[in-house]
Formats: structure tokens, sequence, C-alpha cells
């Protein structure tokens, strides 16, 4: 049985649709991560679960409890906030204490769970100092702090990296995923950065307009993309999705890629269809007889990789790799198995088979 489940959710702002008919799933005890570009309504989604939007039709249920009119103090689910939302005129122990307050429990039991609190997010030496003289990383633990004091059934994140810089984040990221295995909480989690959702997600959801375009682990969504949305959205850069030319076509099943003739078994090419290549399956190494001569038209140099921009026949091509580039005309290959085909840009239909 589902630990949390959504029926044909409906959210409008006026006349913008921002959730249509989204169902969904969730096990107990994952790490979900609700992921997306700017608008697609995954905060919205995360506000309705908490109390903060009305849904406009389906239904939210939290281990059978329909959430739909339940006051958000009555839901126990607890949210972390973007903003941190820490109150500037207390202290760390006061913020942290805050929504014990009006539980009705004792002073002790409150000072021990602020405590314990404390002592997993290491924090304690900082119980007594305000907001302002805390980092961004310090006040976000606060703000996580405020929340496993309440022991919530769910833990909700709204984007709560956003405000870090990137060394943080990756600290901060590596200690949402301790806290998560340790406590073995439930937590749904929205971003929009593709690194803290392959990183700390049991599953993903990719979102769009309001829709889900993918459920699944991020090795499914990565190995296996649905559509061309989910296949440019994951991996940076994003994969290299190109048009194939009605010349290119030979057959029913078969086009020519880089001069080499490519058969996909079980496909047939309806109308438009489209080819994808992710920029770290192109080697500079000879291990495959798809190949083509290219000519760099830029080099990105981030240290450990290189992502390296050219042009075959009129398209543009990324190819991420780890070797270090002396010569401005260079072989590239693709392993025969690493080619996606994707029907009317959104369909994936299957990899390649065979190579003639």
């Amino acid at each position: 049985m589902a630990f949390l489940k959504f029926e044909d959710i409906d959210k409008s702002f006026g006349d913008n649709n921002v959730i249509s008919k989204f169902n969904l799933e969730v096990e107990k005890g994952k790490f979900i991560v609700l992921l997306g570009p700017s608008g697609c309504g995954k905060s919205t989604l995360l506000r309705m679960i908490a109390g903060l939007e009305k849904i406009d039709n389906g239904k939210i249920v939290l281990e059978n409890n329909l959430l739909n009119d339940l006051l958000p103090s009555k839901r126990q689910i607890a949210m972390v906030f973007q903003s941190y939302a820490l109150y500037p005129h207390m202290n760390v122990f006061e913020n942290i204490s805050f929504g014990l307050k009006s539980e009705k429990i004792s002073k002790d039991e409150i000072k021990h769970k602020v405590i314990e609190a404390a002592k997993i997010l290491k924090i304690e030496d900082l119980l007594d100092r305000r907001p302002k003289q805390l980092s961004g990383g310090q006040r976000q633990r606060v703000a996580i702090g405020r929340a496993i004091t309440r022991n919530p059934k769910l833990f909700l994140f709204d984007e709560p990296l956003s405000n870090l810089d990137a060394a943080l984040r990756s600290e901060m990221r590596v200690e949402i995923s301790k806290l998560h295995k340790k406590l073995k909480s439930n937590i749904v989690y929205v971003t929009h950065d593709q690194i803290e959702a392959m990183t700390l997600a049991d599953k993903i959801v990719i979102m769009n307009k309001g829709k889900i375009e993918q459920f699944g682990t991020p090795d499914e969504i990565y190995d296996n993309p649905n559509n061309i949305f989910v296949a440019e959205f994951i991996g940076n850069p994003k994969m290299n999705i190109f048009k194939v030319k009605t010349d290119d076509i030979i057959n029913k099943n078969t086009f020519k890629l880089f001069n080499k003739e490519i058969k996909f078994e079980n496909s047939k090419f309806e109308n438009e269809f489209y080819v994808g290549i992710r920029p770290e399956h192109l080697s500079l190494d000879n291990i495959s007889e798809i190949a083509a001569e290219i000519k760099i038209d830029l080099i990105e140099n981030l240290g450990s990789e290189k992502i390296i921009y050219t042009h075959i026949n009129g398209r543009e091509i990324r190819i991420k790799s780890t070797k270090n580039i002396k010569d401005k005309n260079i072989t590239i290959y693709l392993p025969k198995n690493k080619l996606y085909l994707f029907n009317n840009k959104n369909r994936l239909k299957n990899m390649i088979t065979v190579m003639i």
C-alpha cells in the first residue's frame, strides 16, 4: 500500500493550469525528488501536500488519511523552506523549539528534543546564536532541526540549497542524504538542480507543465529516458538530439549516421524521428566502427574534463572527454549500443541493435 498517494490532482491560478491530472504513488521510507524547470508545478504540488495551497480537484492521501481538508498543523508534516524562515529575534534554540511550544509538552522534553536535533546536525555550539550570526549552511541546519523536533510522518524540502554557494550545496547534499538514512525518514524534495536530484533521490519525478514526464530511479531515468524532454533535461551537457534528415533514411528501419548504415530492429521510422547521443558516450578512442572526422569549434576546460563543441553536417555536437587535446582536427567514435531513437519527439523506441 502506498505511503503517499496523489489521485487526479488539478490546480489552477485563474486561467493558468499549473497541475493537471497528477497521479503518483510513493512507498514508505523513500527519498522522492520532484525535478523540473521553473514553473512546472513542483513547488505548488509541495505546498498542496503541506496544506499551504488548496487542491482544486483530486485527493492527496498520507497513510490512508485524506489531507485535502486537514489544517496544515494537523497533517504531521514538516516543511523546510528555501528562505530558511527563521525568526531573527530568536536564538537557534528558540527557533528550533518554536513549533514544540504549542504541543503542550514539558520544558525538559523540549530541551531534550532540541539538543538531540542539534547533535544530529552538529550545531550544539550554536544554540545561543541569532540567525544573523550564522552562515547560510548553518541557517539551513537550524531550519532542518526545527523540522526534526516535530517528528513528522513526512519531510518536505522546497529548494533548500538554492541560496547556498557551490561548495556549501555539495556539503549540504551529503548532510541531507546522511540525515535521511539515519532517521529512515520519508522525504519529498523539490529542486530544479539535476545534480541534487541524481545524488539524493531514491526515485525522481520529472515534471513539465504540471504533468509527470517520467518516474523512476536516477539510473532508470538516465539510461532510459521516456522522451526528448527527459533526455535533454537529465545529463550535463545535455544529450545531443538531432532530426534524421530524409536523405539519410534508407528504408523503414535503417538510416545513415556518420556515413554508416544503422539498423534498429523492431522499429519502423514513421514521419519524423530523432537520434540522441550523450556527450559522455562519444569517445576519442577507437572503440567503434561508427566514427566521424571533426574540426573542433571550442573547448571548455573544466579541469578534470573537457567539453568539446563541434559541427557534423550542420548539426552542433557536444563531446565530454577527460583527454588533453592539442589538435583541431580529431576523430570521434560512438559505441553502437549508446544510440537513442525518438519518434515524434516524445517516445523512446529502443536502442541500436544492429550495424550494417
